[in-house]
């Protein structure tokens, strides 16, 4: 059995895509900061710093002030002006996104048994979005009342997907060798391949339907699944 188990959350453990997601995601931020921002502006700046969160390769700083440092002085507005407006928004209109994001039936179940087998848990989201608002989502999937041992955010790490270094930090913040680790996830490129190449074990979340042979998982198949090996204590 693993020591630690790693489940990524948006189409793996909740029923949601970025596609459909960040395009009203979108709207309501321009919305809230309109009177400050030119709705093009913010969206190209957005995506802007959430690049240079996803290639920072500076361990000394959290992704956070990797996208302050990038952010605020690139839109010309102060911080101090900005941030409590964020801040309202993950509050306030953030939660009208939950239309966008459904529970998936068994993951609740799967997350119930990692718990009954005293395995650390952990979230390992693309950590670009505040904790506030991955909170939100577990909450939208019935998973939020869990005790995890890491919920990755832009707060809390220095790297990200598909950076192998966001699977050391993790396995080093949560005091495990990444051999003795699992990942569960259902994107190759983010979730299995920078997994394995630091030694995590992997399972592909993926339907029967689409099962390619050439993705080096160690197990593959729907989430479900991936309970029932935990459950058999085949892992």
């Amino acid at each position: 059995m693993p020591k630690a188990i790693l489940f990524d959350l948006d189409g793996t453990l909740i029923d949601d895509s970025m596609e459909t997601f960040l395009p009203p995601y979108f709207a309501a931020l321009t919305k809230k900061l309109a009177h400050l921002v030119a709705p093009e502006q913010l969206i190209a700046q957005l995506n802007a710093s959430t690049r240079a969160m996803v290639t920072n390769a500076d361990p000394t700083r959290t992704l956070a002030d990797t996208f302050a440092a990038d952010f605020f002085p690139r839109l010309g507005v102060p911080r101090e002006t900005l941030m409590p407006l964020f801040d309202d928004f993950y509050a306030r209109e953030y939660l009208e996104l939950r239309a966008y994001v459904n529970p998936v039936p068994e993951a609740r179940t799967v997350v119930q048994r990692a718990v009954a087998a005293r395995l650390p848990i952990v979230i390992a989201t693309m950590p670009v979005f505040p904790l506030v608002a991955v909170q939100h989502r577990l909450a939208w999937g019935k998973l939020a009342d869990f005790e995890y041992a890491l919920i990755t955010s832009y707060e809390n790490m220095r790297a990200s997907k598909p950076n192998p270094a966001y699977y050391r930090e993790i396995a080093a913040k949560i005091g495990c060798a990444p051999e003795e680790c699992v990942m569960v996830g259902n994107e190759v490129q983010n979730d299995i391949l920078p997994a394995r190449r630091v030694g995590m074990k992997t399972f592909w979340v993926t339907s029967a339907a689409f099962m390619a042979t050439d993705v080096p998982a160690d197990w593959r198949g729907t989430l479900a699944e991936f309970g029932a090996l935990l459950e058999r204590g085949d892992l």
